[in-house]
């Protein structure tokens, strides 16, 4: 069904304007071949006008071999020979200079690639549809018709609470806990809540590319903090940062781990400052070798700490759902912010999920889902150690569905990235990681949708393409 306007001060007769929208938008493809119109006694109560105006106007659709009248049918679209081109509107609106700014982190979805190693492409292979399915139908016997709590259900809640307090040793309570769509989305509300346009953050550099555009995107003055092989260097932390975004267990892109004393020195350095430390916590569920080191959120005495999760690598990024644990002081204002913005979770993932959780599930898909990313960690990890040319060498990482290779060539480079397409292969770039410069190059290896056949021809395969 199509809706129809009348402009009253339009002094064409209503026919007339009835007939030019229709025939515009036959000619525009909007209503396209065999689309049947709405009965004219339809439109015409609609519209409130007489019938005779609306047949008068199909009358002239017809007679121009626009619509054809079919017995029982009604009025039907006929085929036109050549549809006229839509009509371009230049738009006078623009963005502004700070939203025009951001460039989009994750490329539109291209061709298949025989090799996609780009990080955050999981193993669709390993989602547990049938668990899910399951939860799925148990959460829509319950009534989904209202609005619910911009924290997240309580279940669900109390759910990721007893979770992360087993699996992460995080002090975590339901009301601590705040369901979110990911793990950007936790940033986007806590810089909402703690940091006033103007005010500086400060993020690891290299880091994770989207939550520097987030924090940019809010006018915040984002400073790059070098890291080397013990974490974030904090004495490079401006003494005026607000907040601090760290990935302590396995930092975005290098994959070092934040000793113990370098964390134990961010937690003075935020004390002194009175700054807040938001730790994402993102891949910590995939550790390969080394024991996990304790969160900074457990070793945290000032509450200072707000720790950030996500499903999107232990179960799927498509379920947009992640969490962040923060201190009850700030509970109001994320209520709030987050009311605002788009009001709540989604209530039929969250039941899902919380049935997902209880029962279990998850915690089985990640014996699973770690069983199997482990071995082809340990397979690309000895293919690249094995196979990589002179120049170029693997970075040390124990954990995480990446690895990141160091070299003077990047995969974004103009004169090898149509070749590493012609071998089939899907990278990202090391130096899109780095906000300011000088930036690094080499390329980041994802290995999670990477079938296990796979991985050693992909190395084959880059190391063709290094080497020529």
């Amino acid at each position: 069904m199509m809706e129809l306007f009348l402009d009253p001060d339009d002094p064409r007769p209503l026919a007339v304007q009835l007939y030019e929208q229709l025939r515009t938008a036959i000619a525009e493809g909007r209503l396209r071949p065999g689309d049947r119109l709405t009965p004219s006694r339809t439109v015409a109560a609609d519209l409130r006008i007489a019938r005779a105006t609306v047949t008068e106007a199909y009358g002239r659709l017809s007679a121009e071999g626009y619509i054809e009248g079919h017995s029982g049918r009604g009025s039907l679209v006929s085929a036109v020979p050549q549809p006229a081109r839509r009509r371009t509107v230049v738009a006078a609106l623009q963005p502004t200079r700070r939203a025009g700014a951001i460039v989009p982190f994750a490329p539109r979805p291209g061709a298949a690639s025989e090799f996609d190693c780009q990080p955050g492409h999981l193993d669709p292979a390993l989602f547990p549809v049938a668990d899910w399915r399951r939860c799925c139908l148990r959460t829509l016997d319950h009534a989904l018709g209202q609005y619910d709590d911009p924290q997240g259900t309580p279940g669900l809640r109390a759910a990721l609470a007893n979770w992360v307090l087993r699996s992460r040793g995080v002090a975590a309570t339901a009301e601590q806990t705040f369901v979110t769509s990911g793990a950007a989305h936790a940033v986007d509300l806590v810089a909402r809540v703690l940091a006033d346009p103007g005010a500086t953050v400060a993020v690891e550099e290299p880091g994770y590319p989207p939550v520097v555009a987030i924090l940019r995107s809010q006018g915040l003055r984002v400073a790059g903090v070098p890291v080397d092989e013990h974490g974030i260097v904090v004495e490079a932390i401006p003494a005026n940062a607000r907040l601090v975004y760290v990935t302590p267990s396995h930092q975005y892109p290098l994959g070092m781990v934040m000793s113990r004393r370098r964390r134990l020195e961010l937690l003075r350095w935020a004390g002194r400052s009175g700054a807040a430390i938001v730790e994402d916590d993102y891949d910590s569920e995939f550790r390969h070798a080394a024991r996990p080191l304790e969160p900074l959120q457990r070793l945290d005495r000032d509450g200072r700490v707000i720790y950030v999760g996500t499903f999107s690598k232990t179960l799927s990024p498509a379920l947009r759902v992640g969490f962040l644990v923060t201190p009850v002081t700030l509970l109001p204002a994320l209520r709030a912010v987050r009311q605002a913005v788009d009001w709540c979770p989604p209530p039929a993932t969250q039941g899902a999920l919380t049935e997902f959780i209880t029962e279990g599930y998850l915690d089985r898909h990640l014996r699973r889902a770690r069983r199997r990313y482990g071995e082809r960690y340990r397979l690309l990890r000895s293919s690249l150690d094995q196979l990589l040319p002179a120049g170029y060498r693997r970075l040390p990482a124990e954990a995480g569905l990446h690895l990141t290779v160091s070299g003077p060539r990047d995969a974004a480079d103009p004169d090898l990235t149509p070749i590493l397409r012609r071998h089939g292969l899907r990278l990202t770039s090391l130096r899109r990681s780095y906000a300011f410069e000088p930036a690094a190059t080499g390329m980041l290896i994802g290995f999670a949708g990477l079938p296990y056949q796979h991985v050693v021809p992909a190395v084959h395969a880059l190391s063709s393409v290094l080497n020529s």
